[in-house]
């Protein structure tokens, strides 16, 4: 028991961190193996197994190279560790996949196979609003049923407006580090358009857009361009926000901009589907 609760602290330790790992889990074995079924460990984004074990040099490689893998592009991997005369009365080789299924070499005189699960564990995706307007506080109150974790920007005295569970920060001065995923919103309506657009737009981001008509996203990139924001800055700024769903009220835009920040969020996921 003392092992599981090791992983189990490890893996609230780094969920409450915000950081990325994965966690794999030995879901079958056959003849002799170091680890058995059940067996977990976690693997940090380094590559290095922060807690729990999974067997030795004969599948650790290659659980290793597939948790970094999925952590790169955030899918989960089954892979198979086998002896070669295993792979060829298969009629596969190591490093084929086959239905889901990573086939990989195991060199140990145990000639034993192993099937480790590999889940990766990624960090809510951020949402960063500018801005304390009706459209940003009906964005705070919807995002985090959708997955996002809030950030909101905003002079003091709007702070106050907006929900507990957002984080909250005076101005708008973008954090420049995110450990996961960042899209961010500005929904100022008036209230410091081109200071939060500018700070909006040199941070990074995934996504970055803002709450606004074409002619006053016009006005202010010639101030900001002439002022020194590189132009091509603006080509990936989705404005006005949102799909066009005939969205009228400030619930019903933030609806079609965090509809919009979904199509970005899993456009590989639908590409694949």
């Amino acid at each position: 028991m003392t092992g599981d609760t090791d992983i189990l602290e490890r893996v609230n330790a780094l969920k409450a961190a915000g950081e990325a790992f994965a966690l794999a889990t030995v879901v079958r074995t056959v003849s002799v193996t170091a680890a058995k079924a059940g067996a977990k460990a976690v693997i940090g984004v380094d590559g290095s197994l922060s807690a729990g074990w999974i067997g030795g040099g004969c599948a650790r490689g290659a659980v290793l190279r597939a948790a970094r893998e999925a952590l790169a592009d955030g899918k989960p991997r089954l892979i198979s560790v086998q002896p070669e005369d295993v792979l060829s009365a298969r009629g596969v080789t190591a490093g084929e996949e086959r239905e889901g299924v990573a086939y990989a070499r195991n060199m140990c005189p145990s000639k034993g196979t192993m099937d480790i699960f590999i889940e990766p564990v990624l960090p809510r995706p951020e949402l960063v609003i500018c801005g304390a307007s009706p459209v940003a506080l009906a964005l705070a109150d919807l995002a985090p049923r959708f997955g996002f974790a809030v950030s909101a920007c905003a002079p003091a005295s709007d702070l106050a407006a907006m929900p507990d569970h957002a984080r909250h920060v005076e101005g708008f001065a973008i954090d420049g580090i995110s450990n996961g995923s960042r899209f961010i919103v500005v929904s100022t309506q008036g209230r410091g358009d081109e200071a939060a657009l500018r700070a909006a737009l040199t941070a990074p981001a995934d996504y970055t857009a803002f709450v606004g008509s074409h002619a006053k996203v016009a006005a202010l990139r010639a101030r900001l361009v002439a002022d020194g924001v590189p132009d091509e800055r603006f080509e990936s700024l989705h404005a006005p926000a949102g799909l066009d769903i005939g969205a009228i009220t400030p619930e019903e835009i933030a609806l079609s901009i965090l509809a919009e920040m979904i199509t970005h969020r899993r456009a590989g996921q639908r590409a694949e589907a």
